[in-house]
């Protein structure tokens, strides 16, 4: 039931943002991210300690609550998938009685913070409603233990030390979930596992029989993290969505005569024609027959992703479909100009690498 629990509330940003007003935000420039949720901490083997100077025997292990994590990055996305960031973070759990031998107890709690630098590539799976990512990291956590050990005949050994920086490294699998209406704005879930590399030797004192404090030491190992996130991510440069080809084709007008030309949109690297595509081609063949024409122009565009050489030969494709279903339509073959400009001619001028739904387009003109 636990485990169901925690599974539903990690889903819940994806039933929150579903159709129908999602868009495709992909990252490109300066964003910033938050995050918070469950750290599940594995047992952690006492490898030595020592009371006055003196070695104790190692070997119990170090049981931990469920605790919590939190954290905060910045980052810049390079709008192929690609991103980089700077991350903030802090775990803490409390420990739990268990996993130490008959005799023993301890209680206290394990606190982590530090910096990771990331590199995350975000996937495009063809839905504008998840965003798929997967992640690895490396930096520096400082671990803080504020610990008891009772040892049968040895008194009480209090350790409260933050040792010097360890090497941590982290791989990441997550998902963002575009928020409608908020262009930039998504929620986001990860599974996380981060591990702290080396021992740590925590120093503090123990009262020693006759109830005299000498100085104690607890050296640990086998830090492996956990996590479960929910949180927020925010791209600043992320445009307004376009409207999608299907309201951007002109509408047939009331006109004294009837229209000269039309614009055919496609779907980003496709050159299928879409139902509304072929109903704007069958307009502009019957025309054809309505007005004085001596040729019509076809001439295919692309948006700014691929090269230019792909993005020539596309926008060709495309104005060669066009030409067909006009031929299907009855215009005579001889009578089409095709043309081709690849990305050269946007209707909306954007970066390089932007999927822009109206440049992705073939214009019929009846000359």
């Amino acid at each position: 039931m636990k485990r169901a629990l925690l599974a539903a509330t990690f889903l819940a940003p994806a039933l929150l943002v579903m159709p129908p007003a999602a868009q495709a935000q992909p990252i490109e420039g300066l964003y910033v991210g938050a995050g918070g949720g469950a750290n599940f901490l594995s047992n952690e083997r006492v490898r030595s300690a020592t009371l006055d100077g003196q070695s104790l025997p190692g070997g119990p292990k170090i049981g931990f609550d469920t605790g919590w994590a939190a954290l905060g990055s910045a980052g810049w996305g390079f709008g192929n998938g690609v991103r980089v960031e700077l991350e903030g973070n802090w775990r803490s759990n409390d420990i739990a009685n268990a996993h130490v031998p008959a005799g023993y107890s301890t209680s206290g709690q394990e606190t982590k913070y530090g910096v990771m630098a990331n590199v995350l590539f975000d996937m495009d799976i063809g839905s504008p409603y998840i965003f798929p990512y997967l992640g690895a990291g490396a930096g520096a956590l400082w671990v803080h233990q504020s610990h008891d050990l009772v040892a049968p005949g040895l008194g009480v050994a209090s350790v409260d030390s933050t040792p010097g920086a360890s090497f941590a490294y982290q791989a990441i699998v997550g998902a963002g979930f575009p928020i409608p209406g908020v262009p930039g704005l998504s929620a986001t879930t990860e599974f996380r596992y981060v591990g702290v590399n080396g021992y740590r030797r925590f120093s503090g004192a123990a009262a020693a029989p006759g109830g005299t404090a000498v100085p104690a030491t607890v050296t640990t190992s086998d830090n492996n993290n956990f996590n479960l996130l929910l949180g927020v991510r925010y791209a600043f440069n992320v445009a307004p969505p376009a409207p999608t080809a299907a309201s951007t084709a002109p509408a047939a007008a009331p006109a004294p005569a009837p229209a000269r030309s039309y614009l055919v949109f496609f779907d980003w690297d496709s050159t299928v024609l879409t139902a509304r595509a072929r109903q704007i081609v069958a307009e502009a063949a019957q025309n054809a027959t309505h007005v004085q024409v001596t040729r019509i122009e076809v001439a295919g565009h692309t948006d700014s992703t691929g090269t230019p050489a792909y993005n020539l030969a596309l926008s060709r494709r495309r104005a060669e479909a066009v030409a067909a279903e006009l031929v299907q339509r009855g215009v005579a073959k001889q009578a089409i100009d095709i043309q081709a400009f690849g990305e050269s001619k946007p209707l909306v001028a954007t970066a390089d690498g932007v999927r822009e739904p109206q440049n992705r387009r073939v214009e019929i003109v009846l000359r």
